[in-house]
């Protein structure tokens, strides 16, 4: 910077006139004191057009050479990773749509699996549930023989003891009535007469 404005002064010297600075040192910088704003003179157009292309043409070489390769360097890496970053994102898209499906297909398969084996379950419970029925219908029908066969020996034999029981309650009701005593076989054998 000091280079730069050591350079501006000393152009600035060449192109004032001489009574200029004869006159301003004389005045004792007088000629400032009264003037515009340095930049806004005229005769210092030049020199800070110079400048001005200077500055410019440096900058542009900085920024052609060094910065913008490098921004366009890291805007290429960028979308080089933004585009991986998409691939993999896509493959692992892909991959977990497979996997859903798959998912789904296991289920699926699990499902049918299951509702075969319970239908297999319920099958085997209702045959073991038939099959005790038919054991249980079975016994309780053997059972009812039974009962029915002892039922009717006992009225079998009951009705084969009424005829002597009404024998001797008729002899008892006769030897009540009369006073005469009647044997219950002598009864029992008119009672079977009569009925052939």
């Amino acid at each position: 910077m000091a280079i730069i404005t050591s350079a501006f002064a000393a152009e600035r010297a060449e192109h004032e006139p001489a009574e200029t600075s004869a006159g301003s040192a004389a005045h004792g910088g007088a000629h400032h004191e009264g003037g515009g704003f340095p930049p806004f003179e005229v005769q210092n157009f030049a020199p800070q057009l110079v400048w001005l292309a200077l500055i410019f043409g440096v900058l542009y070489l900085l920024m052609s050479k060094l910065a913008l390769p490098r921004v366009g360097k890291i805007l290429e890496t960028r979308e080089a990773k933004i585009a991986g970053d998409l691939d993999a994102s896509r493959e692992l898209q892909a991959k977990a749509q497979t996997a859903a499906q798959e998912n789904d297909s296991a289920v699926r398969a699990k499902r049918d699996e299951a509702q075969a084996i319970g239908r297999e379950a319920a099958q085997k419970i209702a045959g073991d549930v038939a099959a005790r029925r038919a054991a249980a219908e079975k016994e309780a029908a053997d059972r009812l023989r039974a009962a029915e066969a002892e039922i009717l020996a006992q009225k079998n034999t009951a009705l084969a003891e009424v005829p002597a029981i009404a024998s001797e309650a008729a002899a008892s009701i006769i030897e009540k009535l009369t006073g005469a005593k009647v044997d219950a076989a002598t009864l029992a054998a008119a009672y079977a007469a009569t009925k052939h």
